[in-house]
């Protein structure tokens, strides 16, 4: 832990180019230049020093490892600032590709008032944007967002109200198990990010994922495919909820393309595709009913 040099800023300087001053000043005890400026941004938007106090704290925290993201309380994610905390996983870009292949599949079915459903919501993330983005086009489309975390609930409504996006309800449950009956053969759209990592190559990834909930990243294994316990399950159900041209696109790990694919396949699907994200790797299911 590096976050004694923090006691060393007390000479804040009182001239027209403080934030840059400050932005140097975290720079030499080991935050990146860039994340520094996003830290300064948040914290100083003034010179005062209840403003200084929370920067020092906040710069502590980045240099224990906690990441960026939780630390400024929202970040970025396609049209949408959300608030993000260690209630949800941190909205990462790989899945706004997710977003885009949803809509693409949207776009090509027959509803008009598109009825999604979004598995182990989080954040809201991935079904808020696609609520947002498709009522500017002038669509209206419901969404339920489904979380088995009633404090990861409690998050993505705090989102949707932040947006002011209501045609919005939120059910706790594992995957389908909640969900009303009536809604089986109703569904325009199954999108989820569920967990898919292995417990054993968990430990091996980036020490900034032990802040995230761990259950919203780790899966136990099936059909001997590490990771792949949840993602086996929702490709096993979803069907039986989509309309008929109904789609579900999930996220999945990089080693998992060919499991997606047998699963899917099993299951009975019209039409299975697996597409590669933007590094060429294997990584969003698309099923069709």
């Amino acid at each position: 832990m590096r976050c004694s040099p923090i006691s060393g800023l007390v000479s804040w300087p009182r001239v027209t180019d403080v934030n840059a001053r400050f932005v140097d000043e975290l720079v030499e005890i080991g935050i990146e230049r860039r994340e520094a400026r996003w830290l300064v941004e948040e914290f100083v938007p003034g010179s005062d020093d209840r403003a200084r106090e929370a920067l020092m704290a906040a710069a502590r925290r980045r240099l224990d490892g906690e990441p960026l993201q939780y630390i400024l309380g929202h970040w970025p994610f396609r049209t949408l600032d959300l608030d993000v905390d260690e209630r949800a996983l941190i909205p990462r870009p790989e899945t706004e590709e997710l977003v885009d292949v949803a809509l693409r599949e949207l776009a090509t079915g027959a509803s008009v008032a598109p009825l999604i459903v979004d598995l182990g919501t989080g954040t809201g993330a991935i079904g808020l944007s696609l609520v947002s983005e498709l009522r500017s086009r002038g669509i209206l489309a419901t969404l339920i967002a489904v979380d088995e975390s009633s404090e990861a609930l409690a998050l993505a409504r705090q989102n949707a109200r932040k947006h002011r996006l209501d045609a919005v309800s939120f059910v706790q449950s594992s995957w389908f198990e909640s969900l009303d009956p009536s809604l089986k053969g109703r569904v325009d759209l199954v999108v989820a990010n569920p967990p898919y990592v292995d417990e054993a190559a968990f430990s091996t990834l980036d020490p900034v994922l032990h802040y995230e909930p761990r259950g919203a990243l780790v899966a136990d294994s099936a059909h001997g495919v590490g990771g792949f316990a949840d993602l086996d399950v929702i490709i096993a159900e979803a069907r039986e909820w989509l309309a008929p041209g109904g789609v579900l696109v999930s996220e999945h790990g990089d080693t998992q393309g060919e499991a997606v694919l047998d699963a899917a396949r099993a299951a009975g699907y019209r039409e299975v595709r697996d597409l590669e994200d933007m590094a060429g790797r294997p990584r969003v299911l698309v099923a069709s009913r």
